[in-house]
């Protein structure tokens, strides 16, 4: 990922990205098997999704601090750090989200991590746009115009990554903005 590129972005980012999709999230969050209270916003930049969740204790993950400066701003706890690496213990949280930002990322590294840090019973919620529509391959060809070297997924690709991760998953939407959640079986 381009944590340079975010940094200069962060300003304005906010003014020109999709809504975080918080019925989509919820949706996915009814898949756990108990209680969603810890929440990580994984990649979450200035905290779109956290925002979106305002009766759940979300932490926010990013590496381009200009972001993180932003979703601090608007008073969510933020921790800088590498989607492939994350700073916390095994299964600390209840659900991991990943908003529009898998693309940008080792999506298998990072969906490992993110299985790593649910609980048992948990779920991840990602939302993603795929390159198989007409708006999709206009996507990837902005993305590559402006210099990102993002990696785009199908629905089915990306049910694959999950599922190499240790992550149950299943359909949420579809369409050119699609989303799956993916549960952490019990031992």
């Amino acid at each position: 990922m381009d944590a340079a590129t975010f940094d200069r972005i962060a300003p304005v980012y906010d003014r020109f990205a999709l809504d975080a999709a918080p019925e989509r999230i919820a949706s996915g969050f009814a898949y756990a098997d108990g209680p969603v209270e810890r929440v990580l916003d994984l990649a979450g930049g200035t905290g779109r999704a956290a925002a979106a969740l305002p009766d759940r204790d979300v932490t926010v993950v990013d590496a381009a601090p200009g972001m993180l400066a932003r979703a601090r701003a608007k008073g969510l706890p933020a921790v800088r750090g590498d989607a492939t690496r994350l700073p916390f213990r095994d299964g600390a949280f209840d659900a991991v989200v990943v908003t529009d930002a898998l693309h940008h990322l080792d999506a298998p590294a990072a969906l490992d991590e993110a299985a790593r840090v649910l609980r048992p019973g948990g779920v991840l919620v990602a939302g993603e746009f795929d390159p198989g529509t007409l708006r999709g391959r206009a996507l990837v060809a902005a993305e590559r115009l402006v210099g990102f070297d993002s990696a785009f997924y199908r629905p089915g690709e990306l049910a694959a990554l999950f599922a190499a991760a240790g992550l149950r998953p299943h359909a949420l939407a579809s369409g050119f903005s699609y989303a799956l959640v993916g549960v952490r079986p019990r031992a």
